[in-house]
């Protein structure tokens, strides 16, 4: 199938961390009025979390129909309860991929639901990189990741929408309203939305990046959490620099997972030694996946530029042409890398290779045969389980067993 069409006319606002993305999804949630459609990796039952909750809670209560839709590995941790008031409200929540832990270990490392979309009546979207997680602001210091989003309007809207209706499963799909779309030109911004998934979209996002950078002119600006893409995509990005082009990268330094940073300093010298940028940043954990070429294109969205995200995870990009967005999103990075990033010289990337040089062979190519080595795993296309409060309460079952037998326990004493 083909890749998605380019829309004229739609608006963007960029949203950095937690503090812009939750005030304005929370918002735009509990005004919904016809339809809210959630999908996500992550939510963890913090503060967050449960602010989402009450959010949703108030759509419904409002008349909109509300879906969630998450994934089993990256949301496994929901008290029973916490789901409960979300059924009984009359929220259905789906979950991808459910398996079964193995001697408590779960089991469905690979193929994840790594989207997060959310779209509001049919007339308002989000789209970017952050999880429902207390992590996501600023404020917590140490723990906290510098991500992004966007909230968009107009006629990408249909795009967006169909998209998110098409991650439901049938059950779900039959019990909704059709929903009239507001399609109406809402601003100057060209969007493209790309999806990666196991059936026909399996290089959508990376054919997107491949060909901007090919066609770049002036700059490449990169900031990526995880940064292992395929060697083609190397190769595109040494010549792009070879042909002038600046390209900078802003990659973590202070990742959350410490073989991240590994896998990416493989890379380095490839690059460094035709011109290549790199700055590691190191404030806090980078959690962003967001590129900038020449002074209009832009991406923000969930694939990061590793091997997980580009050949199994199911993700989804919004591609903008917005002179004003990239100019914004410009100007705040390089502002984080002259700030809080450390610059990585071809000197000091070059420092042990004669004996790194083995494991970096090794280690490259393992990583990018990985994705095949993943595909012999049985989970290959999306498995979608709608929840019932009846799936969800089996400790509330227990207890309610247990004061059952308590009473009846008491009544026999005190009868004998």
């Amino acid at each position: 199938m083909k890749q998605g069409q380019w829309r004229d006319g739609n608006s963007v606002e960029l949203l950095i961390n937690g503090e812009d993305f939750f005030t304005a999804v929370f918002q735009a949630i509990r005004s919904a009025r016809r339809q809210v459609l959630v999908e996500t990796f992550i939510i963890f039952e913090d503060r967050i979390g449960e602010g989402l909750q009450q959010a949703l809670i108030e759509a419904a209560g409002n008349g909109a129909q509300v879906v969630v839709t998450v994934d089993d590995y990256g949301t496994c941790d929901l008290s029973s309860a916490f789901v409960k008031q979300m059924i009984d409200a009359g929220i259905h929540i789906q979950l991808f991929d459910p398996q079964p832990r193995l001697l408590g270990m779960r089991t469905n490392l690979f193929r994840r639901l790594h989207r997060k979309v959310v779209v509001i009546d049919g007339e308002l979207g989000f789209i970017g990189g952050i999880n429902y997680s207390v992590d996501h602001m600023t404020e917590t210091g140490l723990t906290a990741k510098q991500d992004y989003a966007v909230r968009v309007r107009g006629p990408i809207i249909a795009d967006i929408h169909r998209s998110a209706l098409g991650m439901l499963s049938a059950a779900v799909r039959e019990r909704l309203a059709p929903v009239p779309l507001r399609l109406e030109q809402a601003g100057h911004a060209r969007m493209l939305l790309a999806e990666r998934d196991n059936r026909q979209h399996t290089t959508d996002i990376e054919e997107q990046y491949l060909q901007a950078i090919r066609a770049a002119n002036s700059r490449i600006t990169l900031a990526n959490a995880y940064f292992f893409p395929s060697y083609r995509f190397l190769r595109e990005l040494r010549n792009a620099a070879r042909r002038g082009v600046k390209v900078t990268l802003i990659l973590q330094g202070k990742p959350d997972m410490p073989f991240v940073r590994v896998c990416s300093r493989l890379t380095y010298t490839y690059l460094l030694r035709d011109g290549v940028v790199i700055h590691e940043y190191k404030q806090r954990a980078l959690h962003g996946k967001v590129a900038l070429i020449d002074h209009e294109w832009s991406t923000v969205g969930s694939s990061n530029l590793d091997p997980l995200s580009l050949a199994l995870n199911l993700e989804a990009n919004l591609f903008i042409r917005d002179a004003s967005l990239n100019q914004q999103l410009q100007e705040h990075l390089l502002g984080l890398a002259a700030a809080h990033s450390v610059p990585i010289t071809l000197k000091g990337a070059a420092r042990g290779q004669w004996w790194r040089a083995p494991m970096i062979f090794l280690c490259f190519h393992f990583l990018r045969h990985f994705p095949a080595i993943a595909g012999l795993f049985p989970v290959h296309g999306m498995r979608l389980k709608p929840l019932r409060a009846a799936d969800v309460m089996p400790e509330a079952r227990v207890v309610e067993e247990r004061q059952q037998a308590a009473h009846e326990l008491s009544n026999s004493e005190k009868s004998s």
